[in-house]
């Protein structure tokens, strides 16, 4: 629903926040295909130079609305699986800035990997938790997380899912500044602004330098197809079972 996702423009400004704080701000399909329209119609917009990614409530996101993951595992029928915020943020062509408070779980991590510049608030805890919900990154995240932190920290972020904290993901490269819950907001835009000044075609040009969007899109392929596989299979199964159950899930009869 559009009231989810809130939208401003101003000051050559496109501020998207996130606005479901009752569920923790987790992202449904609507929701990503609202901030996917807007991410995609920023490229061509000349009123807009820049787009800030924040949030309402006490938290960025508790990830992807499990309802969803559910549907698809229960359904026979083909299900599209596809995330057109994921490409769309591939291949943003205007710089990115994004302030994080408090929890940014799976996808509300992973994306932060196509910002250009990250903001988190004193209490940000990022995590990645895809293999304990027995599936796989996503967002070309298998791709960019080993190229920013390295492969052992990258494997022990999935396949563990320990969090980062906010003094540990400026301290890996993945976040810019840590910065007072309070001022997290203004922080941000005020950077956001400061990119709006700049040059447009120079700050355009040397994003593109910084990123190989065919790589990012060809490792979101690959991701893609072993995501779904995933989420038709009986590990799921017992991981959404258990987390509904509020238990630890037991894999111990797959192989």
């Amino acid at each position: 629903m559009t009231e989810h996702i809130l939208v401003e423009k101003s000051a050559r400004l496109l501020v998207l926040t996130l606005n479901r704080p009752e569920k923790k701000n987790a992202l449904t399909r609507e929701m990503y295909a609202t901030l996917a329209t807007h991410v995609n119609r920023a490229n061509d917009d000349p009123g807009i130079r820049c787009v800030l990614l924040q949030a309402n409530g006490d938290m960025f996101t508790a990830g992807n609305d499990m309802a969803d993951f559910a549907a698809i595992n229960s359904s026979t029928a083909e299900v599209p699986v596809d995330n057109p915020l994921l490409p769309a943020l591939a291949g943003a062509r205007k710089p990115l800035v994004a302030a994080v408070n408090g929890r940014a779980v799976g996808v509300g991590f992973t994306l932060l990997l196509h910002c250009d510049l990250v903001f988190v608030a004193e209490d940000a805890a990022l995590s990645a938790p895809f293999v304990n919900l027995a599936l796989v990154p996503e967002a070309a995240s298998s791709l960019l997380l080993p190229l920013r932190i390295g492969y052992v920290r990258a494997f022990e972020t999935f396949v563990l899912g320990e969090t980062v904290d906010a003094r540990k993901a400026v301290e890996w490269g993945i976040a810019n500044r840590v910065v007072p819950a309070a001022q997290l907001h203004q922080v941000a835009r005020a950077a956001a602004l400061a990119i709006a000044g700049r040059a447009p075609s120079a700050v355009l040009a040397t994003k593109q330098l910084l990123r190989d969007q065919a790589a990012l899109r060809a490792r979101m392929d690959a991701e893609n197809e072993q995501f779904l596989r995933q989420l038709k299979s009986p590990e799921f199964k017992e991981a959404f079972t258990a987390f509904a159950e509020r238990r630890a899930p037991d894999f111990s009869k797959f192989q």
